[in-house]
């Protein structure tokens, strides 16, 4: 954990509402890394919204975007927080694997409910006629397939999954 001057970076996966801007910034605050929330990126390089993206191109369109943005990321020493729908881009995945361990930030199906407001407003990439639930049971599937590492994030603050993924992270690193 002493070592901060390593050049990997963490990428956080999840639903939406499962914390990751949240806890990438507070982790990026503990670890001394850059935070970059992938959604911001890709309304810079676009310069629309998400739901607008989504509205505009719809659902395959906007994850096209999604992976193409993710997968030229550039990023050293930071914590990573892409949109929930990046397990859908194999090389978006591939290249965030790259820079560093993939952490699934794990919340339950009524967390995610409870936590979400408006699916459209929050631009979330969903099939016409999909529920929340079928989301939920899509992605878990693929948060999984690609998680290095994974947080179950029941009964934890903001701060204690920050201190579980430096744990994870970076005494994994020391060997200890």
């Amino acid at each position: 954990m002493n070592d901060r001057n390593h050049k990997k970076c963490i990428t956080l996966i999840g639903m939406p509402a499962a914390g990751k801007s949240t806890v990438g910034v507070v982790l990026a605050k503990r670890a001394g890394m850059r935070f970059i929330d992938v959604d911001l990126v890709i309304q810079e390089k676009t310069g629309k919204l998400l739901k607008d993206l989504i509205a505009e191109h719809g659902d395959e369109g906007f994850r096209r975007i999604e992976e193409q943005v993710n997968a030229e990321l550039q990023a050293e020493n930071a914590v990573i927080a892409p949109g929930g729908s990046v397990v859908y881009g194999p090389k978006a995945m591939a290249h965030l694997k790259e820079l560093g361990p993939v952490v699934y930030l794990k919340l339950g199906y009524y967390a995610v409910r409870s936590r979400l407001g408006n699916l459209k407003d929050r631009g979330v990439s969903i099939k016409k006629g999909q529920t929340l639930k079928d989301l939920y049971n899509e992605r878990v599937k693929l948060y999984e397939k690609y998680a290095d590492i994974v947080i179950d994030e029941k009964g934890l603050n903001t701060r204690k999954v920050a201190e579980a993924i430096m744990k994870a992270v970076f005494e994994d690193e020391s060997g200890e």
